[in-house]
């Protein structure tokens, strides 16, 4: 059986996922990473994704995740994001009107702070619009 560890999940809102894994993977600021058991302690800024949890039973589990802080010490990883949600849990009708008006933000900005918040929201619903494909298609 492959060793554990404890892997929590939290938003300003809620304790989003809280249990023993086998592994998660998801992307932060330097690139993709995966953490298993027994993993070196680090802390690094996590970016918006899709965050992959393999369970005790060896399933694996997608969730979508804002930017945040990923902690990782002995025996206990935890990743501190702005939202996380689960693929049922994302509308994808708001997905889509989020989507269209980070592409019209994109194209009426001239301030660059304009144009950054613009790819960011443009991104955030892009992975939750692939996140919500994917669970439909293994539906």
């Amino acid at each position: 059986m492959p060793e554990l560890f404890t892997f929590e999940v939290y938003t300003p809102y809620r304790l989003f996922y809280a249990d023993s894994v086998e592994a998660i993977t998801l992307t932060l600021q330097d690139g993709e990473i995966g953490i298993y058991a027994n993993h070196d302690f680090f802390t690094a800024p996590a970016v918006p994704c899709i965050l992959n949890v393999k369970d005790k039973q060896g399933r694996w589990k997608a969730a979508f995740v804002t930017e945040g802080i990923l902690e990782v010490t002995h025996h206990k990883t935890v990743l501190l994001v702005d939202a996380a949600e689960w693929p049922e849990e994302i509308d994808g009708a708001r997905a889509e009107a989020a989507k269209r008006h980070a592409q019209e933000s994109l194209e009426s900005g001239i301030l660059k702070f304009e144009i950054d918040n613009a790819k960011a929201a443009l991104k955030r619903a892009e992975i939750r619009l692939k996140l919500r494909g994917i669970k439909k298609e293994s539906e």
